[in-house]
């Protein structure tokens, strides 16, 4: 199982949920949809029409950036990084 790390602005959205998650999946979306059985509501802050990920959401497998097509290791870590922006 994927170890996957969560925001903390998004986990105040969803109080109770935890920053840290072992998720079974093999793919982004997998752990994504994975996600949004635990915690109802999570798909849709991360997923947007397409579908694809967000365009303020930025997800990384192993350090590497990734996609809802992006395979997941058992043994990876997938991290969710909320974009940053501003001047």
């Amino acid at each position: 199982m994927a170890t996957v790390l969560l925001p903390r602005n998004l986990l105040d959205l969803f109080p109770g949920a935890e920053r840290r998650q072992t998720v079974a999946g093999e793919t982004v979306d997998a752990i994504v949809r994975e996600l949004d059985v635990r915690v109802p509501g999570m798909r849709d802050r991360l997923v947007d029409a397409g579908p694809r990920l967000r365009p303020h959401i930025n997800v990384f497998v192993a350090g590497e950036p990734a996609d809802l097509d992006t395979p997941v290791g058992p043994n990876d870590t997938v991290h969710v990084i909320p974009a940053v922006s501003g001047g």
